[in-house]
């Protein structure tokens, strides 16, 4: 009987030590992906952001070239 007992302990051990390191092995790659999307969002974030300040960059450039432009015509029509 004691023999079975042995067996039976040795065999909780080894289920509770496959149990555990099963849990811990994906935490652990969890927690690798779970920084990899992090990584992910923060480049995209990053990009919305330069790609918001150039559209405002840009705005402001179209209205110095319109600015200019009305410029221009006025000149011509002094020309004239």
């Amino acid at each position: 009987m004691t023999t079975e007992v042995i067996i039976a302990g040795m065999s909780l051990l080894g289920t509770l030590a496959g149990s555990f390191g099963g849990i811990y092995v994906s935490g652990s790659l969890t927690q690798y992906r779970l920084r990899q999307l992090e990584e992910k969002v923060n480049r995209h974030n990053n990009l919305i952001e330069r790609t918001f300040r150039l559209e405002q960059e840009c705005a402001v450039l179209e209205e110095r070239v319109r600015a200019a432009d009305r410029r221009i015509d006025g000149l011509e029509e002094e020309q004239a």
